[in-house]
């Protein structure tokens, strides 16, 4: 059976697109979950527009990957000899990296992903990465202890997902305008993806485990070939550690303005730790990810990587050590980004003295512990 995961941040985009794909197979089998409150999980089966089955169940920790991991997957495994095509329409607020490797471990090769899918109304993406909220805040998911923003959410969709279908909800009036600017946006920060305005547009197989899996490495960074006016992606590249004070205060300045901000920092403070940021809309934060690669295998230039960008960065010195940031923004100004970095490398005195001298403001010798800041 060949399975395509359809997430969104609403039932109404994800219902939009459902159609539309089964309008363009309709020999395929839909299933839609959606997760209510006190655990309430709806499931609803159709075929060529009737439905087939409704079916309601409990589940005693009402959230999402429990969703998805007692009633999604088993759902699959039920229909994989019904047909051989499936589109499955996600919770709102599940992510499709969650599904697809839900349904790996508990079916194996028993399917094929052909496609992973994000349904959003174009117009309402750039507020929905600045909105401050979390998804329940919001009321994008009924679980409290959701505290992802609709733009983290966003964000993983848009990097890990090989297609966005463009799906403006009926009831909401849209705005030329700002769906424009959204397709844009869209674009810039997709690169990799194909921006479907209807199910036509869609390249059946396009689904890459392992492309989409290396896009959403902590510190990776992807760039566009070319940018989307009026959003553009800015990269710059450090090769000296950054001075942990200069650049707590350079990262308020970079962050400013920035619908994304991501990559990978060489941090003096803790020289031995490959330190990854992202910044989504108002939220950023730095997580250790373990020793670079060079400290690990000092011949890896010559190897397979377990980060792919580390290749591509090798210096003959440093190895894979090193600053990548790239910002993505209406209107970034590179010049500004290139002088707020290199004011933040270290001096050649700063190097001599070493890093003991240095404090840790983000206190980043610390494995998987992550530091949160907001834009001001």
């Amino acid at each position: 059976m060949r399975v395509t995961v359809v997430s969104s941040l609403d039932a109404f985009s994800r219902q939009k697109a459902c159609a539309a794909l089964a309008a363009a197979s309709p020999d395929a089998l839909v299933v839609f979950h959606d997760l209510l409150e006190d655990g309430l999980v709806i499931r609803r089966t159709f075929k060529e527009g009737r439905r087939l089955e409704r079916e309601e169940s409990v589940l005693e920790h009402g959230c999402l990957s429990c969703t998805v991991r007692l009633d999604v997957v088993p759902t699959v495994k039920r229909l994989l000899t019904a047909g051989s095509r499936l589109l499955l329409g996600l919770p709102p607020g599940v992510a499709g990296s969650t599904a697809v490797q839900a349904l790996l471990r508990g079916l194996g090769g028993a399917f094929t992903i052909d496609s992973v899918a994000l349904a959003c109304a174009p117009d309402a993406v750039e507020d929905q990465i600045w909105d401050r909220h979390s998804l329940f805040e919001s009321g994008f998911t009924p679980v409290p202890e959701d505290e992802r923003t609709p733009g983290e959410f966003l964000m993983g969709e848009l990097s890990f997902g090989d297609t966005v279908l463009l799906a403006d909800p009926a009831l909401v009036p849209v705005d030329p305008e700002a769906r424009a600017r959204g397709i844009q946006l869209i674009r810039e920060l997709a690169p990799h993806a194909v921006v479907a305005e209807s199910a036509g547009d869609i390249r059946p197989g396009r689904h890459n485990l392992a492309e989409a899996m290396a896009r959403t490495v902590p510190g990776s960074v992807r760039i566009p070939a070319e940018s989307s006016s009026p959003f553009t992606t800015v990269v710059q590249r450090i090769g000296r550690p950054l001075h942990p004070e200069r650049f707590r205060h350079a990262l308020a300045s970079l962050a400013e303005g920035s619908c994304w901000l991501r990559g990978r920092l060489w941090v003096a403070s803790a020289p031995d730790c490959r330190i990854a940021v992202q910044g989504i809309g108002p939220r950023v934060w730095l997580e250790n990810t373990g020793p670079w690669q060079a400290q690990r295998h000092p011949l890896l230039a010559a190897f397979p990587a377990e980060h792919p960008d580390v290749v591509l960065d090798w210096h003959p010195e440093f190895g894979d050590r090193g600053t990548v940031l790239a910002v993505t923004g209406d209107d970034v100004d590179a010049a500004e980004i290139a002088a707020l970095l290199t004011g933040c490398e270290l001096t050649e005195a700063e190097m001599a003295s070493g890093p003991g001298a240095l404090n840790d403001p983000f206190d980043l010798n610390r494995t998987t512990e992550t530091t949160q800041r907001s834009n001001p």
